[in-house]
This record gives C-alpha cells, sequence and structure tokens, in this order.
C-alpha cells in the first residue's frame, strides 16, 4: 500500500481540537472512554487518549505538558500508529 500523499489535516479537521504544546498548535481527536473491562470486570475511569499528527506532537515525552481545548494534560506515553502518519498520545488531566 502507497504512503498518503495528501493533506493529513484533512482527516482532523471537522473533529479536531486545537493541541498547543510551546510554539506547537495543530489538531488533534482527543478521546475519553469512561468504561474499562479488566479482568472481566468493568472500572469506571477516564483515559485520555489524543490522536494528531506525527510531525506536529509525536516527539512528545513522558511528562511534557501540553493543552488540548484549553485544557492542561500530561503526557504518560506517545505510540505511532498504522503506517506513522498519526500518533496516539495517551495523557494525564492536570
Amino acid at each position: 500500500m502507497p504512503a498518503f500523499s495528501g493533506d493529513a489535516t484533512v482527516f482532523l479537521a471537522d473533529l479536531g481540537d486545537t493541541v498547543v504544546h510551546g510554539a506547537t498548535t495543530g489538531l488533534g481527536i482527543l478521546d475519553q472512554p469512561g468504561i474499562i473491562e479488566q479482568d472481566g470486570v468493568a472500572v469506571v475511569s477516564t483515559d485520555y487518549r489524543l490522536t494528531c499528527l506525527t510531525s506536529e506532537f509525536g516527539s512528545l515525552v513522558y511528562n511534557a505538558q501540553l493543552t488540548v481545548a484549553g485544557v492542561s494534560y500530561r503526557v504518560r506515553d506517545t505510540r505511532q500508529i498504522d503506517d506513522g502518519l498519526f500518533c496516539q498520545i495517551m495523557l494525564s488531566k492536570v
């Protein structure tokens, strides 16, 4: 499968929130699943996961701070997904 060669921001344009880290501003989609199943038991928790362009935010490391839609978060983990065009950043709310 060939690499995507268009403007990847179109995937984030309709659903994305403004993400800011230092001088970098971009778009990302924040997911907040509220129920996680562990060992067959539903655990009520909020797990913040931001999907954004790797080129903008993929180099963020543990404990880096950023804002999503004006709300502050700290990075727990960053990993590329699929072909590496996008990444998912696991966050903790500050």
